[in-house]
């Protein structure tokens, strides 16, 4: 595939491994617009679909797989279909050929199941938003609150500004801006999190037009793939690889192909391995 598709907002360039999705200047819904290009693999995608849009539209998406993107995996299914980055809206009159693309996207699939590891780039950095207590800046590095004394709660305020490691944190909590609700939350290894993000010094609350979905999200998805896997992931792939291996070596002693002695023999050489 090497086409292009252009529907509402945006286009979309089926490369041969990849689709790059492109807002169009001024056109383009805000979320996608602050998200910029995107080029999202074939690998990354789960499943494509086209349903019937409002108006005489059809609406082609693609489904990442979970975990590969971090701006969904940031916004944790709270995104409304309007604000969906993978979709594009055609009119009724292009079904056919969205129907052609869909079916070239299924083609190309390799792998529906969850994903390891983020395989759509992140939002780039630096980022920066203002929420309703506070403004919040990403340099890649380090996260910074700093609290606006006509906002910020008397324990914000009294704490001072925040900065927080990257290399600090365990995840990110985005909650949507709904009316005058909604926070970005961090979560710092090792502590735990207040339940009034009010109150909470890593968390940024939002409100009426503070801490929009088209700049917080980004911000959130930036940060969350700036975080580091944690370093028992490794050991515990391992373990469960060993643990395979060993049952597979009962089987074989069962069967007796293995003796009592070797099948412990070689179970004390894998586990050693850990």
């Amino acid at each position: 595939m090497a086409d292009v598709l252009a529907g509402r907002g945006c286009t979309w360039a089926f490369g041969a491994e990849s689709l790059t999705i492109t807002p169009e200047p001024g056109k383009a819904p805000k979320l996608l617009a602050a998200l910029g290009e995107r080029v999202v693999p074939y690998a990354a995608i789960a499943d494509v679909t086209l349903t019937p849009g409002r108006r005489r539209t059809v609406v082609l998406r693609v489904q990442p797989r979970q975990g590969a993107d971090p701006v969904l995996t940031a916004a944790a299914g709270q995104l409304k279909p309007p604000a969906d980055p993978f979709r594009l809206v055609l009119p009724a009159a292009r079904e056919t050929l969205a129907d052609y693309y869909a079916d070239e996207l299924r083609a190309a699939l390799t792998d529906r199941g969850p994903a390891g590891r983020f395989l759509i780039a992140a939002p780039p950095v630096p980022r920066a938003f203002k929420g309703w207590d506070g403004a919040a800046s990403f340099d890649g590095t380090d996260v910074t609150f700093t609290w606006f004394w006509s906002g910020a709660s008397a324990a914000k305020y009294s704490a001072g500004d925040q900065r927080y490691p990257v290399a600090d944190l365990e995840g990110v909590e985005w909650h949507a801006p709904e009316g005058a609700s909604g926070s970005l939350r961090l979560k710092p290894r090792g502590q735990r999190m207040s339940p009034d993000p009010n109150k909470d010094p890593a968390s940024v609350i939002f409100s009426l037009g503070w801490g929009a979905t088209h700049q917080s999200l980004p911000f959130a998805a930036a940060v969350l793939a700036a975080i580091p896997a944690p370093r028992r992931s490794l050991p515990v792939a391992r373990g469960i690889q060993v643990a395979e291996l060993i049952a597979k070596l009962g089987e074989l002693r069962d069967a007796g192909v293995l003796s009592e002695e070797e099948f412990q023999a070689k179970k004390a050489e894998l586990l050693s391995r850990l």
